[in-house]
């Protein structure tokens, strides 16, 4: 109910009300003169109660009125003015705002004048055209208005999806106000407002229904407002609502109100008539939807879904009886890649109309030069088609994609008069003379390198484990296919570094295969063999061996960049292992010298050398080389990193070193899992290979104070093994290892080769290698060779002598292996003896120290560090080092002193890998 008072005195309503406004009410019907100054008894005022949130809107809604007044008429300027006055003001309500929520007027304008902006900003002639200020302020708003708009996001998607519902929305708040204020502008006499405007805007009969309609809404507000003439069951109006909302509920009711509804009776009528009010509305609801549909009758309307991003028209191909001419064609083609990468461009569509404009040239024989083009333009539409880089292809998509470049490459072999290439400037494309050859620009070897790079990536996005990776690994034989067709026409055509890349292509797709079948004519001698065999081996093609062979080879000689031949020399070298060839492998590695400068190489090729030294290592473990497997393993497992270092994975405690987009790249470098090396496999051969050179090492230099480690980590799973407080059976490879190793140390052979070589590690490591039964064989000579050795070291104080013989038949070993075995031994001063060639003994000298001279060594080693430490300081303060201790030190280190059994000689061996 609206609040009507009469002027009290001004201190009390001043300060009992903070937010009142005084509007004056002329007296007499000279509205056009000036009110006379009365007195204040005789001033007639009308107070207007009026909450903070109705003024804190209305500020809003008159600085929204002045922007688009601005809009209307292009004074660029003055919206930027009015907007950040627009934004204090929306600052000033944000109380408000947080209890009654965004107000959708505010969210309008903010979208509004976003989209008007931007009209502006594409429209380049209207730019030209606006004067300097108009020019900064639109670019300088354009900014504001963005930075701003983050903070709505929500609201704007929200209103522009239904736009129609917020102006419905609007227009039942509007009615509402209307009919409330119908209510608060009543006069004393009991007329309202609205009875006026029905008697004025009573329009003839010949106005069109729509503005009849309004006018008959007018009429029903105003019959609501007529009900509601009595001043004592009047509801509750929006003025008091604000003051329960500022807590001002009772002082200012029973201050200003004439009559408040207090008894039952008066309630109930109240509560009538607003339910009366309610169901009047819904009626006439229904009756202004009942009448639109009766207008909407003669034709078809459907409800469209708002805020999907509008797409744009499909350009019609061509009209009707238009000449397709290659010239109509090419204007066609420049009007849909024109639409390319724009937003709210339908990608799919664009790809539909491309495909759609081939066939009409084929239909009207424009020459296949001008199809050669769209195919090209094709290819790229699908490449575009996931605006993001780390998104891969549909499976639909990359099936048409590889259609396509099948197509394209058949009309380059049909047609050899046709030349394409990037070179190929589009002013000077020939398309249509036929006299001359067809010239057409595009490279053809750039779409089979993003081909190559979207398969990875579609093996990098799909579980390993699932039968879809299986279905699309089979996509590989077609993508090799497209490659060596590329091959033979670029072999034609192309230019050198075009052939290198191309080659690198068909490298990088064949170095890791093991080639079963060249493997198995190796083993199958040719003269056993029929004459079909023989034919059918000679059809099945070059071994991957030769084909290696030939590409790397015109690699190396033609290549001008250092990355293409880097990673052909590696992709040789891991070809080689694979396939046992150690000796060419490792003989190419140290002539490359890619040790040297690896490490300032991108990423993807470190990544290729870390897979070609893994693979280096297990096949010199292969060979039996336990020495050179263990150094060219030895930088990748002492890491820790392996998983890592290999491509294969990311560590989880590396993810936190990382942010988001770090992340998403390293995931990018990540091998497809069909190139994975097994990272069990490689741990197992690294701590075989670690304990055959470690358990012989500690076994001789027991007692030696300067002894040093060969392989941390193999110390470190020892350790672990020696803390567990119970010993079961050895379950992991790395407890089958250590166990083996305890054995090894004690010279049981036997229980080594058990914990080595059973079922369990058979089917987890061994198996897994192409040749297992010599593997197996190797490893077994190995761990009687060393426990042999070992046994010697640790048993040569009891003996005075040992027959060879003895030695043979504990260790299972031919006489010639054990009298070289121990011959070397001798040989290296590691075991002080002499062979006795009619007994066949080995004779012990007893020259080897006892404890307590051991002590007396280890204690002379620290007395001479410490005193080589106090010479450094001292020295170091006189600004000279050196003099006679340091030479003799250096003499003593070099093992030019005393030399004690056992002293293990370590050859510095300085092949790096």
């Amino acid at each position: 109910m609206s609040r009507f008072f009469t002027t009290g005195s001004d201190s009390e309503s001043e300060s009992s009300l903070s937010g009142e406004e005084l509007v004056t009410k002329p007296v007499g019907g000279n509205y056009g003169k000036p009110p006379l100054l009365l007195s204040e008894d005789e001033e007639d005022t009308k107070r207007v109660v009026r909450s903070a949130k109705d003024k804190r809107f209305e500020e809003l809604t008159n600085l929204i009125r002045t922007i688009r007044n601005a809009m209307k008429i292009r004074d660029v300027t003055k919206c930027l003015e009015e907007f950040e006055l627009l934004g204090k003001a929306y600052g000033k309500a944000k109380s408000i705002v947080d209890k009654e929520g965004v107000p959708r007027f505010y969210i309008r304008i903010l979208a509004d004048l976003e989209d008007y902006l931007n009209e502006l900003w594409e429209d380049k002639e209207g730019k030209k055209k606006m004067n300097k200020n108009n020019a900064k302020a639109l670019s300088t708003l354009r900014q504001k208005i963005r930075k701003y708009n983050r903070d709505f996001e929500s609201h704007i998607t929200n209103y522009k999806q239904n736009p129609e519902q917020s102006a419905d929305e609007d227009a039942e708040k509007n009615e509402e106000d209307s009919e409330g204020s119908s209510n608060e502008e009543e006069d004393d006499d009991g007329v309202s407002a609205a009875a006026f405007l029905k008697k004025k805007s009573e329009a003839p009969s010949g106005e069109s229904r729509k503005f009849l309609k309004k006018m008959e809404e007018e009429d029903e507000d105003s019959e609501d407002s007529e009900d509601d003439e009595e001043w004592d069951t009047g509801s509750t109006s929006s003025g008091s609502e604000s003051e329960e909302d500022e807590g001002k509920q009772t002082v200012l009711a029973s201050k200003f109100l004439k009559k408040a509804p207090t008894t039952e009776e008066d309630k109930k009528a109240a509560e009538k008539k607003r339910e009366d009010k309610a169901k009047k509305k819904h009626d006439r609801k229904s009756k202004r939807l009942d009448e639109e549909e009766e207008d909407n009758e003669g034709g078809e309307w459907e409800r469209v879904r708002g805020g999907v991003p509008l797409v744009k028209e499909k350009p019609k191909m061509f009209a009707k009886g238009t000449e397709i001419t290659h010239t109509v064609v090419i204007k066609k083609l420049n009007e849909i890649l024109q639409a390319r990468g724009k937003k709210g461009t339908d990608r799919a569509s664009q790809i539909e109309l491309l495909q759609l404009l081939v066939q009409i040239a084929a239909e009207n024989n424009l020459g296949e030069g001008v199809i050669v083009k769209i195919k090209f333009n094709i290819i790229a539409s699908l490449y575009d088609y996931n605006p993001n880089l780390a998104t891969y292809m549909k499976p639909e998509m990359w099936q048409k994609c590889l259609d396509c470049i099948n197509e394209l490459m058949d009309i380059l072999f049909a047609n050899p008069n046709i030349f394409v290439g990037e070179n190929i400037l589009e002013e000077s494309e020939n398309l249509q003379n036929f006299d001359q050859p067809l010239r057409v620009r595009g490279c053809i070897l750039t779409l089979v390198e993003r081909m190559d790079e979207e398969f990875t990536k579609i093996m990098q996005n799909t579980d390993p484990h699932s039968q879809e990776y299986v279905e699309h690994l089979k996509d590989e034989a077609q993508v090799c296919a497209i490659i060596e067709r590329v091959q033979r026409y670029l072999e034609e055509k192309g230019t050198t570094e075009e052939v290198c890349r191309i080659y690198l292509r068909r490298v990088l797709h064949t170095y890791y295969k093991f080639d079963y079948k060249a493997h198995q004519r190796q083993l199958t001698p040719p003269e056993g063999s029929s004459k079909s065999e023989q034919d059918q081996a000679e059809n099945e093609g070059e071994d991957s061996a030769v084909l290696m062979e030939r590409l790397c080879k015109y690699i190396y000689a033609k290549d001008r960049t250092d990355r293409i031949r880097t990673c052909a020399i590696l992709c040789h070298i891991y070809h080689h292992a694979l396939h046992s060839r150690w000796y060419q492998a490792r003989d190419l590695m140290l002539m490359s010298h890619l040790q040297d400068n690896i490490q300032h190489a991108d990423p993807p090729v470190q990544i290729l050398y870390n897979r070609t030294m893994v693979q280096l290592g297990i096949c010199a473990f292969r060979q039996g080389l336990t020495k050179d497997a263990h150094n060219a393993l030895l930088d990748i497992q002492s890491s820790g990193r392996a998983k890592e270092l290999l491509g294969q994975g990311l560590l989880l405690r590396s993810l936190q070193e990382r942010n988001q987009e770090q992340e998403k790249v390293e995931r990018r470098r990540q091998v497809p899992f069909h190139l994975h090396i097994n990272l069990e496999l490689l741990e197992c051969v690294y701590l075989v290979s670690a304990m055959l050179l470690e358990i012989p090492y500690m076994a001789a230099h027991e007692s030696d104070a300067r002894r040093r480690m060969i392989s941390k980590q193999f110390h470190h799973q020892l350790r672990v093994g020696e803390r567990q407080p119970l010993l079961g059976p050895p379950e992991s490879m790395r407890e089958h290892v250590v166990a083996a190793s305890k054995a090894m140390k004690m010279g049981d052979w036997k229980t080594c080769h058990s914990f080595i070589i059973n079922e369990k590690m058979n089917g987890k490591v061994w198996d897994l290698f192409p040749e297992a039964d010599k593997v197996r064989t190797m490893l077994v000579r190995k761990i009687q060779e060393e426990s042999l050795r070992t046994y010697l070291f640790t048993y040569s104080s009891v003996y005075d002598s040992i027959s060879m013989e003895t030695l043979s038949d504990m260790f299972e070993l031919d006489l010639p292996t054990v009298h070289s075995i121990i011959s070397k031994m001798i040989i290296n001063e590691e075991l002080m003896a002499s062979l006795d060639q009619p007994t066949q003994t080995v004779v012990m000298h007893r020259t080897e120290p006892t404890a307590q001279q051991n002590l007396a060594l280890q204690l002379a080693e620290k007395l001479g560090s410490l005193v080589e430490n106090n010479e450094r300081v001292f020295d170091h303060k006189q600004g000279t080092y050196g003099g006679y201790f340091r030479d003799q030190k250096d003499g003593y280190r070099k093992n030019e002193g005393y030399m004690r059994r056992g002293g293990y000689r370590q050859q510095q061996s300085q092949t790096a890998y």
